[in-house]
């Protein structure tokens, strides 16, 4: 069991920056790939970015220019880096491993951190 926890989370104006953060109890060079997803009322939870443990990032076109996904592997720690923020961020962040086991892929998920982007 993995256990991830992020925080960083808050209440930032439009155009502003937020940095999140996650610490996983495990080592998460263990880990296939890390993440940010990202879910908000009423809506499906959403990959922001992730990273593999190859170190290739990969992001969606809503995010690709202004979030940076970046990792300690000394530390277990991923980061996510949000600039230029919009209200249409708003939502609660979840950092997330992936683990292949043989032929499953697991998934495990921190608690989420509220990320709201109002003025």
């Amino acid at each position: 069991q993995v256990q991830l926890v992020e925080s960083g989370g808050g209440l930032v104006q439009p155009g502003g920056s937020l940095r999140l953060s996650c610490v996983a109890s495990g080592s998460i060079n263990s880990m296939n790939a890390m993440g940010w997803y990202r879910q908000a009322p009423g809506k499906q939870r959403e990959l922001v970015a992730s990273i593999t443990s190859g170190g290739s990032s990969n992001y969606p076109d809503s995010v690709k220019g202004r979030f940076t996904i970046s990792r300690d592997n000394a530390k277990n720690m991923v980061y996510l880096q949000m600039n230029a923020l919009k209200p249409e961020d708003t939502a609660v962040y979840f950092c997330n491993a992936r683990q292949l086991v043989f032929t499953r892929t697991v998934n495990y998920w921190g608690q989420g951190t509220q990320v709201t982007v109002s003025s």
